[in-house]
């Protein structure tokens, strides 16, 4: 794996651990203020792989 490989994987790895734990995301069922800011993460981490491999990414 790339190392932007490597960067998107942890950062749709630690949005996804977050929603399943984060207890304001569960009672509102509305993405915390943490959660849009990892949310933002994985969105830049997908836009980098996405340059460095010239190629479509997964989506989170």
């Amino acid at each position: 794996m790339s190392s932007a490989e490597d960067a998107f994987e942890n950062a749709r790895l630690t949005y996804q651990q977050h929603l399943q734990t984060c207890r304001q995301c569960h009672a509102d069922s509305v993405a915390c203020a943490v959660a849009k800011h990892l949310l933002r993460i994985c969105n830049n981490a997908r836009r980098d792989l996405m340059r460095a491999t010239g190629r479509t990414a997964p989506t989170a």
